[in-house]
């Protein structure tokens, strides 16, 4: 593969930005619970899109923000002057709430968190001052936890006494903590990135995030690898191994100018361009194009990605959808797939995967704009078992979907990344 310069990024960007966002509305993350949500919605917190901001928008409880923006807390006689006045909760509400804001975050996709980013983006005077945030594994529980709804709009309202005293069976404020009390930045578009890495080795399907002690809040991205109970699958099943919510996860890439690879894992089908991967037009694209004898073009360059399989497995077809990519689809495709321990992947992402064991599973294929690729077990050149796979895309362009249908094959540790 020809190189190219890489694209110009943040010298502080941690790695854990490519994994996957487990918490995000669009894989079913949902927002349980929240102490109060005067001037925007928690549910705002989550969603896929960036955040935007219009001058001009108000509502009756203030200015409109694509956020979580909670009301200024003040003493204690003004804070229960203001509940009694505008939510009637009893007084095991100020008790309850009264020191800071948080609210409690099912993971749509339950698994181990790598990191967060946490958004202030145009909250500049009333974005929250600092942050903590704690993690639960409640799937785990015998007792299945309570149940939550936070239906409608939820700007001006607060947590009922009712909903107050289902959460505190949780008792969140007691889980471990992913974040301890960190600053957070105020959201120009210079500094509104919160990063924050995280050192936790279990299993993460609540996150209660606190905000010190109250403010606004973008949006919150918590960035992991899924974590599905393979003991329940039979060697037998066919699968997608690369599915998020199976586990698979993007460990690095050539280029995602307009659209960052990990998109082709998620669930469904993309919901348009920006749900997929898209990369610049490669520079070196010779200026007389040329095809051989099956119509793909001979180009020096291609992108590529690479990902881990959620389990080592079998793969028995491949799915390459270029769904809503009409004039900027690749011409062509391909997929190398290896076997990798932990140590060997660790030492490929150090290399950028410039190393490795790479054997083609699919030869280059010719590909259409808008359309959905099925290749068979016909079509592929191996039956082994494969840990990790890369999609090569020619010169360049988009893919929506990248689906890797197999059998996951027993008795085989799955390597886990040292970022």
């Amino acid at each position: 593969m020809a190189e190219r310069r890489a694209a110009v990024t943040t010298a502080a960007e941690p790695n854990f930005l490519q994994f996957n966002d487990l918490a995000c509305e669009a894989v079913g993350g949902k927002v349980i619970f929240a102490t109060d949500e005067w001037f925007a919605p928690a549910a705002n917190l989550l969603k896929r899109e960036p955040p935007q901001f219009i001058p001009s928008a108000f509502t009756e409880f203030g200015k409109w923000m694509d956020g979580w923006e909670t009301r200024r807390k003040r003493t204690t006689d003004d804070f229960v002057r203001l509940c009694l006045t505008w939510t009637r909760p009893n007084l095991f509400f100020f008790f309850f709430c009264g020191g800071h804001d948080w609210c409690i975050i099912q993971l749509g996709v339950p698994g181990q968190i790598y990191g967060f980013d946490v958004d202030t983006s145009f909250f500049t005077g009333n974005h929250s001052p600092h942050i903590s945030i704690q993690a639960g594994c409640l799937g785990s529980s015998p007792d299945k936890p309570p149940t939550f709804s936070l239906d409608g709009d939820r700007t001006g309202m607060a947590a009922s006494d009712i909903q107050l005293a289902a959460v505190a069976k949780l008792g969140s404020e007691v889980w471990p903590e992913l974040v301890c009390v960190s600053e957070l930045k105020p959201g120009y578009s210079d500094c509104c990135h919160n990063h924050f890495k995280v050192n936790f080795n279990h299993r993460v399907t609540h996150l209660r995030l606190n905000m010190h002690p109250d403010g606004g809040i973008a949006r919150l991205r918590a960035y992991g690898v899924g974590q599905r109970d393979w003991s329940s699958v039979s060697s037998h099943q066919y699968v997608d191994l690369v599915a998020l919510t199976n586990g698979g996860v993007c460990l690095g890439y050539s280029d995602a100018h307009f659209g960052h690879p990990r998109n082709m894992i998620g669930l469904g089908q993309a919901v348009n361009m920006a749900d997929g991967w898209e990369t610049a037009r490669r520079l070196d694209r010779p200026k007389h194009l040329k095809v051989d004898q099956r119509g793909i073009l001979q180009v020096p360059g291609s992108e590529w990605a690479v990902f881990r399989l959620g389990h080592p497995g079998v793969i028995s077809s491949v799915e390459v959808d270029t769904n809503h990519f009409k004039g900027n689809f690749p011409d062509s495709c391909r997929i190398e797939v290896c076997s990798l321990t932990a140590e060997e992947e660790a030492q490929c992402i150090r290399s950028r995967w410039n190393s490795g064991k790479w054997r083609v599973l699919l030869s280059p294929q010719k590909l259409h704009p808008h359309h959905r690729h099925l290749y068979n077990q016909s079509k592929l050149t191996l039956s082994s078992p494969v840990t990790h796979v890369r999609l090569i895309i020619s010169p360049d362009g988009g893919v929506s979907r990248l689906r890797l249908w197999g059998r996951p094959t027993a008795n085989q540790n799955i390597p886990a990344s040292k970022l």
